[in-house]
């Protein structure tokens, strides 16, 4: 990995979600996923979330609803996690997950809320009280 894309993709991508979590990915390079990895960097992160039309929190928010709605649950706790770092509040995650469930249906809500309470849990970020309907 030594191409522009590739330099700011790996800043992006350490960014939003953590040295230790790219550490680990980068560590497990081997023949058989190289390429995949060079690809992440250089097509996901260096080509799409260095763009400054839309900001990290932003771009979270939108990963959040759609990987929910593909119901990858290890990649939604891990950017659960990034929108957490990207300074997305609760209240922000709460509402796009309203919007999942609402336009991907309620097991996908369901599944979303449930996983990204686990998140908040390993994380220690504790949600203020409900808000009445």
């Amino acid at each position: 990995m030594n191409t522009p894309l590739d330099e700011g993709g790996l800043k992006a991508r350490r960014r939003v979600l953590g040295d230790e979590y790219v550490d680990r990915a980068l560590d497990g390079l081997d023949a058989f996923n190289a390429e995949f990895q060079q690809l992440v960097t250089e097509y996901c992160w260096g080509r799409v979330w260095t763009r400054s039309t839309l900001d990290d929190r932003q771009r979270s928010l939108i990963n959040l609803g759609m990987i929910a709605a593909l119901n990858r649950s290890g990649e939604y706790r891990t950017h659960v996690r990034g929108a957490l770092r990207n300074g997305c509040t609760v209240e922000e995650i709460r509402d796009t997950l309203l919007q999942v469930a609402v336009y991907c249906g309620i097991p996908a809500g369901v599944e979303a809320f449930r996983l990204a309470r686990e998140v908040f849990d390993e994380e220690g970020v504790k949600p203020g009280p409900a808000e009445s309907a």
